[in-house]
């Protein structure tokens, strides 16, 4: 089995909630015990903990939408989704002065700030929420040219539009485009956005050079396999694009091309082989699955791996936070590469942050 120790959640007081647009609302907080916040990576979220309901408290994550180095407080920009229950409670019950149970940054989706290369940060909707963290922290690498593209309906509800332009007037190196579905009356080019319509081949053409630049990629999960897709027909390596669904979502990939095939199939093992346990490798039995195969550790986690086998495991975050992928570990050992927010009952395990240390069995 595996020892994990759960984090707890910290109280921080909400000093401004600021609306970005008629959809996004942003949340200032700032610990109640005045003691210094933990450093965060652009592109990180944080889990609220909200007493939304009277059974257990809702758990949801946020993008952080301000720079790293922002002193003493975090800043979360909200989306109201029509039927949101965490949103919808931030948005109608939650005021400056409100305290809120928020855990440590967490999240894989972040900037590499140590590479030299240039950047595109694409984005749709909502899903420019750590976006605009990135580009703070990419504000001060004038050596990196960056592209900030985002794509949203209007106006309306464009948010973090005056951030952005000031932003890249401040700085030469950083690149920006608006892209309006329907303009809103008084919506004007030029000025409040750039182009009209879809981000498709011809604007990324126009806009990109021909570079081997990094690409983050965030937003709606249509808008994303849509903007995926086209980025590989451009020449786009897909190992130099990073990605992150709000909620679920299957892995991004190209249709038009059939997957790689693994060196060797996930079930040749002989019955010589198993019983033995001569490989380097555990065996991972997926029992309810009937699919045994041995663990290749070029998978970041055994959610990775179990998909690699064909099997659909349910997932949200896959970060440890929200315990979708949850299953019964009936036998062997595992380690967490990441600490789960909260630690599963005895003998259940997370599949999305852990790796087999001997051969198991998850009943999935």
């Amino acid at each position: 089995m595996i020892a994990s120790n759960a984090t707890t959640a910290r109280e921080y007081r909400v000093t401004a909630k600021v609306e970005e647009s008629e959809l996004i609302t942003s949340f200032y907080l700032q610990p109640v015990d005045a003691a210094a916040i933990p450093p965060f990576l652009p592109g990180q979220f944080l889990t609220l903990d909200l007493d939304a309901t009277e059974q257990a408290p809702l758990r949801r994550t946020y993008s952080i939408s301000c720079g790293p180095k922002t002193k003493g407080q975090y800043r979360i920009s909200v989306k109201r989704e029509p039927h949101g229950a965490g949103s919808g409670f931030l948005h109608r019950e939650v005021k400056e002065g409100s305290i809120l149970a928020v855990h440590d940054p967490k999240g894989h989706f972040v900037l590499a700030e140590a590479s030299s290369r240039p950047v595109l940060l694409l984005s749709g909707g909502v899903g420019l929420t750590p976006m605009v963290s990135m580009l703070h922290a990419l504000s001060e690498q004038p050596s990196r040219k960056v592209w900030f593209i985002h794509a949203c309906d209007n106006g309306k509800v464009h948010a973090f539009g005056n951030e952005v332009r000031s932003l890249a007037n401040r700085f030469a190196h950083l690149n920006t485009h608006f892209c309006y579905r329907a303009p809103a009356e008084g919506d004007t080019i030029g000025r409040d956005f750039d182009s009209e319509g879809l981000v498709n081949r011809a604007l990324l053409q126009r806009l990109l050079p021909l570079d081997d630049y990094e690409v983050y990629l965030c937003g709606p999960t249509p808008f994303m396999q849509a903007m995926y897709e086209l980025l590989c027909n451009l020449g786009v390596s897909e190992s130099s694009i990073s990605y992150e669904f709000f909620g679920d979502g299957e892995p991004l990939q190209r249709s038009s091309i059939d997957l790689p095939q693994q060196a060797e199939p996930p079930l040749a093992i002989t019955a010589a082989d198993a019983a033995l346990g001569t490989s380097k490798t555990p065996l991972v039995t997926f029992s309810s699955s009937k699919v045994t195969a041995r663990w290749d550790p070029a998978y970041a986690s055994l959610l990775e791996f179990a998909e690699a086998q064909g099997l659909a495991p349910d997932f949200s975050c896959r970060s440890g936070v929200c315990n979708t992928c949850e299953c019964e570990l009936s036998a062997g050992e595992l380690t967490y590469s990441e600490e789960p927010l909260c630690e599963p009952a005895a003998g259940r395990v997370l599949i999305c942050c852990s790796i087999p240390t001997s051969d198991i069995t998850l009943n999935l």
